[in-house]
Parts: C-alpha cells; sequence; structure tokens
C-alpha cells in the first residue's frame, strides 16, 4: 500500500475543478497556503519556513478548497424547495454538494421551512433570546477550529462580557487530553518541536495516527527525514497506507507510482494498548541502562518513583495489554537507545480519545523525560492538531477554564468584569441542555450535532433549545437538528477576499502567520465571522466598558493590538505576523524551561491501564474515511482502505468475521454497552481489514450513535470515542 501519487494529483483535480471551476479553482489552490495567500482551512500541519512549493496543498486540502470555494450558492429559493424534514434524508454528502449559504436564513417557530430575514432582523432573534435567559450561564457559545485568531479573540470576549466562561470547542473533543496530559508534565499544553526538528530526528514514533488521511502534508516531511536516516515507526492497530509508503505526487519518481517506504517496522497495537507498549519501552531502556540520568537529576520529579513502578510492571501484563510480544517492545527501546536521544513521538485521535488517554499520554512523556529528548534539536513531543487554527483558538482563549492571568489582563484591557465561574465544555454542554440549564446555542462554525458523541443525546438535547444559531458557510446537519426557532448566518471563506483585510492563524507548531482570502467571495450577503461577532456582541451588549465592538472589526490591526495586550507571545504582533511565513510563539519546554508548579518536568507514576471488554465483545473505534475532513464528507470513497461508493461498514479482523459467520460485505448489527443501557447500529456491512482480533473500526460520524455520553477520557473529559464496548451479530 502506499499513500498520494498520480491518483491524488487527479482526485484534488476532480474535486477543485468540478465544484469551484477552473478558473477559481486554479487561483484558490496558487493561493493556499501561500506567503501573501490563505492558511488552508483543512489540517494544521505547518507550511515551510522557506521556500515553498507552487503546490503547497495536499488531497485533503484540496477537498476542502473545492468545497469552500465553490460558486454555487443555495438561498431563499432552495430553502423553499425543500423543507427541513426532506433535508433531514438526505446524506452529509449530498448537503455539502449543494452549495455555499448565500444569505442570512431563520426557521421560526413551527415552520417546516427556513425563509430569509435581513442581518439586523436575525441579531435582533439573538438579543431577545439572550436577554430573556435567567442567567448567562444558560447560554452556550461553542466554536470550531476554523476560526481565524481575531475572530475568536472577538468571540471570546463577547461571550465572556456577556457573563459567561461556556466555551465549549472542538478541543474538548480532540486534543484536550493531551493539553491537560503535557501541561502537567512539561507545563506547556502543545508541542515542542517544529519542523525543522524532524529533519533533525533519528527515529519519529507515529502513535495513533493516519497522516495519510487525515494529514497529507506530514508525509512529505517523513519522507525527507527517511531519506536524512531518521526511523519512522508506526504503531497503529489498522495498517494504514499512509504509514506504510508515500509516492510524492510533485516529484518523479511519485508521479511514477514508485513509493519511498516510510515505516521501517509496524507495531499493531491492541486499541488502547498504547499505554502498556509505552510502559514496556520504558521497562526496557531503564534496564539496559539508557536513562538519561543527567536530564533528569536537573531537570527531572518523580522518577524514583516511576522507577519503582517500571520494576514492578510484569512483562506478561504489559505483552497482554499491548497485544506486543517482549521482543519486539525491547527492539523498539534498543532503537530509541541507539539514537542519540534524537525522538520525535507524534500522535493523534487514536491517543487522546480514551479513558486512560490523559495518563497514556502522560506515559510518552515519561519516556522522552527518560531519555531527556526533550528541549534539544531533533527530538519532542508533537501532538498533530487535526484542524486549522484549533490550536489558535486556546491561545485566544476560547477554553470554559482559562487561567487568571489570561482573564484578567483581559479585563483590564476591556474595562468590563470577566466572569471567573469555569463554564461548560462539549460534554458539559450536552448535560446542560437536556437538563434545561442550557437554553440558547450559538455556534461559531462547525458541525456540532454531527461531531459530538451519543448522536441521538446531543439532538435530543439541541431540539429543547429555545434557539439554535450557527455562523457557516455551508448546509450541515446541525442546522436541521434546531431548537424552537433556528438561525444560519453565512459568513466568509477564508480563501474569499474581506476588503483587503488578512486574519491570521496558529498553526500545530506554534507558528502565527497571515492569512489573506483572494476570492470573491461566494454572494454579497456575506459577511467576514469578526464582522458577525462584533454585531452581535453590539446587538446584544452596545459598546461597553472600552470595548468598541464595530471600531475594533472595521480595521484588524486594532483587533490584533488588543490581542497583543492581552495574550503572551504576541509583542509587536502586527509587524511581526506581516514578516513572510509569520513568527513562532514562545515555546519554555523547548527551551527546558518548565512552567509547572515545582518548575520540574514531571514523571507520571498513573497504574497500567487498558480499556477490557467482556468476553465475546469487541472494542470499536470511529475513524475518519479518505473522503472525509472531520465532519464534513466529500465523497463515499476509501481510497487507501479499498473502499468504494459507501460508508456504512465496520472493519474487522477476516478471523474474527469467519467466527461471526459473516461473509465479507455481509450485514451486521452493533450495540454499544454503557452503564446507561444499549446503542444500536443496524444493517451495516463487515469488512475483513488487517487489524488486531477483538477489535472494530466504523466511520464516524455515522457510527458515533454507538459513543455513550457518559464514556469520556479521566481528567479532560473528551468523549472516548476510540473504546467502545460493542456486541456484534448477523444482520
Amino acid at each position: 500500500m502506499q499513500a498520494a501519487g498520480t491518483p491524488a494529483v487527479v482526485s484534488s483535480l476532480q474535486h477543485v475543478f468540478g465544484k469551484a471551476g477552473v478558473v477559481r479553482g486554479t487561483k484558490a489552490l496558487l493561493g493556499i497556503n501561500q506567503a501573501g495567500g490563505f492558511d488552508c482551512p483543512s489540517c494544521a500541519w505547518p507550511d515551510p519556513d522557506g521556500p515553498r512549493a507552487v503546490a503547497e496543498f495536499c488531497e485533503n486540502g484540496a477537498k476542502a478548497i473545492a468545497s469552500e470555494a465553490m460558486s454555487r450558492t443555495i438561498g431563499r429559493d432552495f430553502f423553499a424547495a425543500h423543507s427541513v424534514a426532506e433535508l433531514m434524508a438526505e446524506s452529509d454528502a449530498w448537503h455539502d454538494l449543494q452549495g455555499r449559504v448565500a444569505e442570512p436564513m431563520v426557521l421560526r417557530e413551527g415552520a417546516t421551512h427556513y425563509e430569509p430575514l435581513t442581518w439586523d432582523e436575525a441579531f435582533a432573534i439573538v438579543v431577545d433570546e439572550l436577554r430573556e435567559l435567567d442567567s448567562p450561564d444558560e447560554a452556550l457559545f461553542y466554536t470550531s477550529g476554523r476560526a481565524s485568531n481575531e475572530a475568536a479573540f472577538l468571540w471570546q470576549m463577547f461571550v465572556r462580557a456577556f457573563g459567561t466562561n461556556n466555551l465549549p470547542d472542538c478541543s474538548n473533543m480532540c486534543h484536550e487530553s493531551s493539553g491537560l496530559a503535557l501541561k502537567e508534565a512539561v507545563g506547556v499544553g502543545k508541542g515542542t518541536v517544529t519542523l525543522e526538528d524532524f529533519l533533525e530526528a533519528n527515529v519519529i514514533l507515529c502513535v495513533g495516527q493516519n497522516p495519510g488521511t487525515n494529514h497529507p502534508r506530514m508525509l512529505s516531511t517523513l519522507e525527507e527525514a527517511v531519506a536524512r536516516g531518521a526511523r519512522v515507526v508506526a504503531v497503529n492497530p489498522l495498517k494504514e497506507a499512509g504509514l506504510l509508503g508515500f509516492a510524492h505526487p510533485q516529484h518523479l519518481r511519485g508521479i511514477l507510482g514508485k513509493a519511498t517506504p516510510l515505516a521501517s517496522s509496524y507495531l499493531q497495537v491492541k486499541v488502547n494498548g498504547d499505554m502498556a507498549l509505552f510502559r514496556g519501552v520504558a521497562k526496557a531502556l531503564v534496564t539496559m541502562g539508557a536513562a538519561d540520568a543527567g536530564f533528569i537529576r536537573e531537570h527531572g520529579s518523580g522518577y524514583e518513583e516511576y522507577r519503582s513502578l517500571l520494576e514492578a510492571s510484569p512483562w506478561v501484563e504489559i505483552e497482554d495489554l499491548s497485544g506486543i510480544g517482549r521482543d519486539a517492545i525491547e527492539e523498539l527501546a534498543l532503537l530509541l537507545a541507539e539514537g542519540e536521544k534524537r525522538l520525535i513521538t507524534c500522535w493523534a485521535m487514536g491517543l487522546t480519545q480514551h479513558r486512560n488517554a490523559v495518563a497514556t499520554i502522560r506515559e510518552i512523556a515519561n519516556l522522552h523525560l527518560l531519555l531527556g529528548a526533550i528541549g534539544r534539536p531533533g527530538a519532542g513531543l508533537c501532538p498533530v492538531r487535526g484542524h486549522s487554527n484549533v490550536q489558535g483558538d486556546r491561545t485566544m482563549g476560547i477554553f470554559e477554564k482559562m487561567p487568571e492571568p489570561f482573564l484578567a489582563a483581559l479585563e483590564k484591557q476591556a474595562g468590563v468584569p470577566i466572569p471567573r465561574k469555569h463554564g461548560f465544555d462539549t460534554v458539559d454542554s450536552l448535560h446542560a441542555m437536556h437538563e434545561g440549564r442550557a437554553k440558547v446555542f450559538i455556534a461559531l462554525g462547525g458541525n456540532f450535532a454531527q461531531a459530538t458523541p451519543d448522536s441521538d443525546f446531543t439532538a435530543a438535547g439541541l431540539r429543547k433549545c429555545r434557539l439554535t444559531c450557527h455562523i457557516a458557510t455551508k448546509l450541515n446537519r446541525s442546522h436541521l437538528i434546531h431548537g424552537q426557532r433556528a438561525l444560519i448566518l453565512p459568513c466568509l471563506g477564508r480563501s474569499e477576499a474581506d476588503g483587503g483585510r488578512f486574519v491570521t492563524t496558529e498553526n500545530s507548531m506554534g507558528v502565527v502567520q497571515s492569512s489573506e482570502g483572494k476570492l470573491t467571495p461566494a454572494s454579497e450577503h456575506l459577511l467576514s465571522e469578526p464582522d458577525i461577532v462584533a454585531r452581535m456582541a453590539e446587538a446584544v451588549l452596545g459598546d461597553v466598558g472600552s470595548i468598541r465592538w464595530r471600531w475594533l472589526a472595521e480595521d484588524y490591526d486594532r483587533l490584533r493590538a488588543w490581542i497583543e495586550a492581552v495574550v503572551p507571545g504576541f509583542e509587536n504582533f502586527n509587524a511581526r505576523v506581516r514578516q513572510p511565513g509569520g513568527f513562532y510563539l514562545p515555546n519554555a519546554a523547548k527551551e527546558r524551561v518548565w512552567n509547572t508548579p515545582n518548575s520540574k518536568a514531571n514523571f507520571s507514576s498513573a497504574p497500567l491501564d487498558s480499556f477490557r471488554t467482556s468476553a465475546g465483545r469487541f472494542l470499536l473505534q470511529t475513524l475518519r474515511s479518505h473522503d472525509q475532513f472531520n465532519t464534513t464528507i466529500y465523497g463515499l470513497d476509501d481510497r487507501y482502505r479499498g473502499i468504494s461508493g459507501m460508508r456504512d461498514i465496520v472493519f474487522l479482523n477476516p478471523e474474527d468475521l469467519a467466527a461471526l459467520g459473516v461473509k465479507p460485505g455481509g450485514r451486521i448489527d452493533v450495540t454499544s454497552h454503557w452503564t446507561d443501557g444499549e446503542r444500536h447500529l443496524k444493517g451495516f456491512r463487515a469488512i475483513p481489514y488487517d487489524m488486531p482480533r477483538g477489535m472494530a473500526a466504523a466511520y464516524f460520524p455515522e457510527a458515533n450513535v454507538l459513543v455513550p455520553v457518559g464514556h469520556v477520557a479521566e481528567g479532560s473529559n473528551t468523549p472516548a470515542s476510540k473504546s467502545i464496548e460493542v456486541s456484534i451479530h448477523a444482520a
């Protein structure tokens, strides 16, 4: 198997030219990820610091641009012709193909169809509903990672000036576990490496991630690292094409279909067996005397307790929980010991969405602290963010429990009281809607109904709201699972011109850069996200304290000056972000400065743990197909896994399939089991796949109905979408 190559080029051009047209599509592709252009609205993999290729995008980036840059629009005529019930019956892929929402739309109480209204009328509805609340805490303000830094900063300031910290966001469902674990271990809740570090690394561990589908531009970085002598080790239950080989579509070798082998070894760990694997690697390293005693003595805390835990961890348990034999684990440990401590470990949702996710990521941090493989060239920790600017949103204050220094600085700058009481995260918000403690839901981007766990539970909560309001570019299912009243407020896409203004984003490696759209907006009625937020805030609150909402949004330099005054690391923001490529934010852990309570890098000594199922049941994880990005479905194919024209499938080990008495492609019923009852999927197709026995996998959002809302990661409250106990039977 291999990723990319000529098929990726063909697929990219088909999507872009088929949806956006040749002229508009070409203009979009030439601007994406370029200095002076716009940041890709897909993944958050960083751009090169130096010269960039003419085609600085991947297949999924091209699909994202094709979707956003569509010239086809839907407005009053479309919604008059299609009732909400009719739209609900269509697929997510069909929704995406219809076009850009062209004008503000409202679904009035008891109505069956959305209808147009003016922007002022839309904001008046928001005002009516928010002012009717008994408390600001009865409103929820969700944020998707696609929002720019400027929009996100303005959004959180509006929400806090309104009087609440209810700022659930997509981070709550992805890398919340990473942020908490890294903050506890090394004092920084984000990665500690740059692209240059990948080119200096000796060993790169890719754990619980599928870069070929989820962040394909990472493959070119891995290819170059391998060419420089790095060893890539894949740790993943499923064999994934993007971890085996990469045919670079801009190199002659790749065009000819010749792939560069990537992973020198592939450890097919059990689902949720990663903690045991890393415990075993650390045990082997200590046994062979490979610990960096000097680093541990100068920087570490808690090592003796951790070493005792390693000695007490039996190999039989490590092998059983991980599914990897002792010989393979010791072989990996030997590779790391010989790697001159130039180790990078990357991970994604395969680690963060488990009950023990925080403890697992702490175990990875333990390994790096053991080797001193942090704060040196070619070494560090790399949580790979899945959505462009999801990291920037958190930096800008999109978090239900921001630290006191941020809130105090915001209060001083804004001149209004800022609440300190922690707000609701995403899972808390679902419960609050169900229990009547939240009555208004407003979303800055995203597809909340499809991104969240326990789909039926989520839908019931949204339908209990008095108002659901979505700032969006395109129709999605969240607009159809609505409150008593519903609004769709259409905004500019990242690729579209915004009156000569530019915004900024932050990528996975802490680089803040400018993003300026070049395309003619799809509709004359579209507003930018900052303009929508400013007008909404002005309508709800009026100008308060030092805040002049519309004045701030008129000139984004003014917004950036406020960001500079509130957010550490943004000194001289307007000047530095105009430099080609932007600038790096400070990263204390990379400098071996530990912003932890004890000013040390902390080892964790959590008990060894793995999610176990009852006899005869399977452990199911949700995952993406190659034809989607997060909840946006571009098509029904999954080229790298050999799937065509369908999404209602469950991957299983061939031996498990035979034991169930189900033929490949046969129909099965899936039931998830939790303390509060069962959840069901009916009539899905069973597909044999190279994966450990007892494991299963299915696409989200279709399989989200199986994820219990109460099954979350300890500490981070992230839905445990990668470890769902299920029983499977022939349909």
